[in-house]
């Protein structure tokens, strides 16, 4: 077989491959910049475990604070391309005066949290207007093969980014490891700027306009169900990953390198999940994949808290529960991304994202804070416990709703809920995300 015959569909198409390209590369900047970020702030500016909690909390706020509101001014707006690439040139400007700073010797703790603010601005922007683009690009069917490619890149990212990170600071240091990932923004933003799809007309503004999103996701009861289940995923696995790390290294005995080399090896799961979702969706249907996929990314974490013994027994038991978790992690994902874009009308795409994203990003924080305080109180094993049995029952969220029955894409959101009719400011008023 030739190899253009091998190669997707979609990446044959000029303007979906400058978009997949541009994702690709911004996806592994990011896996730069988690690497670089922190190292800053350890190995240049020696912050302490106070200093990182508030530079994870800049990373983290901006999530919760601007996806809905960015969510209603995106729908308004007739060029959401044009937004995304002054927010990717934005962000490489802002990462740009931390190496700039440190080859002067003015870097400051406070530069780098105003940076990871602005840059986690930024990137709630850049996404809310995603959900749109994708949809001018893709056909509802092929949202699932879409989603493959883009989630097969992020695979790719988790497996080979915190390497190429580690290894830029290490030549380079962490500040100007970052000029990479400001490269990589522009590098997105110049193959946004040679793709010109048809975006959806701009919403019209009227009386509920803001919480319109949160009433249609509230109302629509496959979506319901699925911020429900994400929501409760988000919650119960920050709670599991506060403490993975502390509970692999302080009481399974893992060294920091051997652990790294498991998460680092187990992540090609991800690439495989990502490389066969397309083939499991045609299988058994995207509801029933959706099922699968939330059972698959969080029941074999269930082996961590478990683990115990010779320390052959013990990585192996690691590696398998990150390799399976992997791959279910890439199928709820494809799969719930493309519900998403098939079921949500464009008119209101933004805002039900942006409500989707501020809910669901609003349980990881307080994971994080449950995690730690149980950790404390019950130990870290039975914390872990509570993390993941509690994030395998996530599932219970949608088995009573018509998603598992779903087996293909639906043609056009009106034929899962119509958009309600927009109620009076009074006497009533009114969304969240999994990833």
């Amino acid at each position: 077989m030739a190899l253009s015959a091998r190669v997707p569909g979609l990446l044959r198409e000029k303007a979906f491959r400058r978009y997949w390209t541009g994702q690709t590369v911004s996806l592994m900047g990011d896996q730069i910049s988690l690497m670089a970020l922190p190292l800053a702030a350890v190995l240049v500016l020696g912050a302490d475990a106070a200093e990182m909690g508030w530079l994870k909390t800049a990373e983290l706020l901006p999530a919760l604070l601007f996806n809905l509101p960015f969510g209603a001014w995106v729908d308004r707006q007739a060029r959401r391309r044009r937004v995304m690439i002054l927010a990717d040139l934005a962000r490489a400007a802002l990462l740009l005066t931390l190496p700039a700073a440190h080859l002067i010797g003015l870097l400051t703790l406070g530069q780098l949290y105003l940076v990871a603010f602005g840059v986690g601005v930024l990137t709630v922007l850049f996404e809310v207007c995603n959900a749109t683009l994708f949809v001018a690009l893709v056909p509802t069917e092929r949202y699932v093969q879409a989603n493959s490619l883009v989630n097969g890149s992020r695979s790719m990212a988790w497996l080979a980014g915190p390497g190429v990170g580690g290894m830029l600071v290490q030549v380079l240091t962490a500040p100007l490891a970052l000029f990479a990932d400001a490269l990589t923004y522009l590098l997105s933003a110049g193959y946004l700027a040679r793709i010109r799809p048809a975006e959806p007309a701009p919403a019209p503004v009227a009386k509920g306009h803001f919480t319109e999103g949160l009433r249609w996701l509230v109302r629509n009861p496959s979506m319901r169900a699925l911020f429900a289940a994400s929501g409760t995923v988000q919650f119960f696995n920050f709670m599991f990953h506060t403490l993975s790390v502390l509970y692999a290294t302080r009481e399974l005995g893992l060294s920091p390198g051997l652990l790294g080399a498991v998460l680092g090896t187990a992540a090609v799961g991800g690439l495989i999940g990502a490389a066969c979702s397309g083939a499991v969706v045609r299988r058994i249907g995207i509801g029933p994949s959706l099922v699968a996929g939330f059972l698959g990314f969080t029941l074999p974490l269930v082996l961590i808290p478990t683990a115990q013994g010779p320390l052959p027994l013990v990585v192996g038991l690691l590696f398998v529960a990150e390799f399976l978790s992997c791959a279910g992690v890439m199928l709820v994902d494809i799969a719930a991304g493309s519900l998403q874009m098939a079921l949500i009308p464009d008119a209101i795409r933004a805002r039900v994202m942006g409500a989707f994203r501020t809910l669901n990003h609003g349980f990881r924080p307080l994971g994080a804070l449950a995690g730690g305080f149980l950790g404390t109180v019950l130990g870290l094993r039975p914390t872990l416990w509570i993390g993941t049995a509690g994030a395998v029952l996530a599932v219970l969220w949608v088995l009573p709703s018509p998603l598992p029955r779903l087996r293909k894409l639906p043609e056009g959101p009106e034929e899962t809920c119509p958009l309600p009719t927009p109620e009076p400011e009074f006497p009533t008023p009114a969304k969240t995300d999994l990833r």
